[in-house]
């Protein structure tokens, strides 16, 4: 059941207006209730087929203005990229011995980034990974030789991207606490980087539905026409 604070938010706006991007964001600061400082979602529904391999979205885009969260990075390498990991400031690095400790049950990290070579160890995590949504994917970056610079942007404020099998996605763009430029800022970026790999084959209206709502807030439509 939705709590007390929740309910009060709801009345205190039109729940079916569509707001501009920067309506939504003042709004969604103001009925931030929580005694912490929520994160803010960006939720969109797009006009593809993820059930076509074309039109299967999924990708990274870095925030301007960061996310305001901390992040926790584990990465699986040997040798120099172990290390290069380590100096670039990854929570976890190692081969066998992390993939033994993931088989175990710990599961204490945001994001796994891996070298090519290690996928095959990578690979037989499917069933731990594969449901959190964190198998590294060459997609998001996170398959990669470079993988001081992947620990570097991710901890940096990159983000990742995916359409669900309903052509749903959801993306944090930050904190109610940033100012509602560095949230704008954060919104378009995100947007660009929709429209820049919007699939050729996509038909008829590509961003049908956008949204904003925080953590424990709830949502406020944006006008998805003037995009």
């Amino acid at each position: 059941m939705a709590g007390k604070r929740y309910n009060d938010a709801v009345k205190r706006y039109d729940r079916e207006r569509l707001h501009t991007s920067e309506e939504a964001i003042e709004l969604v600061k103001s009925l931030s209730t929580a005694k912490f400082d929520e994160s803010i979602e960006l939720v969109m529904r797009l006009g593809i087929d993820p059930r076509k391999t074309e039109e299967a979205l999924r990708g990274t885009v870095a925030l301007p203005a960061g996310t305001g969260r901390v992040v926790r990075i584990a990465v699986f390498a040997q040798g120099e990229a172990a290390i290069a990991a380590r100096e670039a400031g990854a929570d976890l690095v190692g081969a066998d011995d992390l993939a033994e400790q993931i088989e175990g049950g710990m599961l204490d990290f945001d994001i796994a980034i891996a070298t090519p070579d290690m996928m095959p160890t990578v690979g037989k995590l499917g069933r731990a990974l594969g449901p959190r949504g964190l198998m590294p994917n060459p997609k998001t970056g996170t398959v990669t030789m470079d993988v001081a610079k992947a620990v570097a942007e991710f901890k940096g404020g990159r983000v990742e991207y995916r359409a669900d099998r309903n052509a749903n996605l959801a993306v944090p763009i930050g904190k109610v606490s940033f100012s509602s430029e560095d949230l704008a800022t954060n919104l378009t970026a995100v947007i660009d980087e929709l429209v820049r790999v919007k699939p050729a084959t996509a038909k008829g209206r590509y961003i049908k539905k956008v949204g904003l709502a925080s953590t424990m807030g709830p949502g406020v439509k944006v006008d998805h026409t003037a995009y």
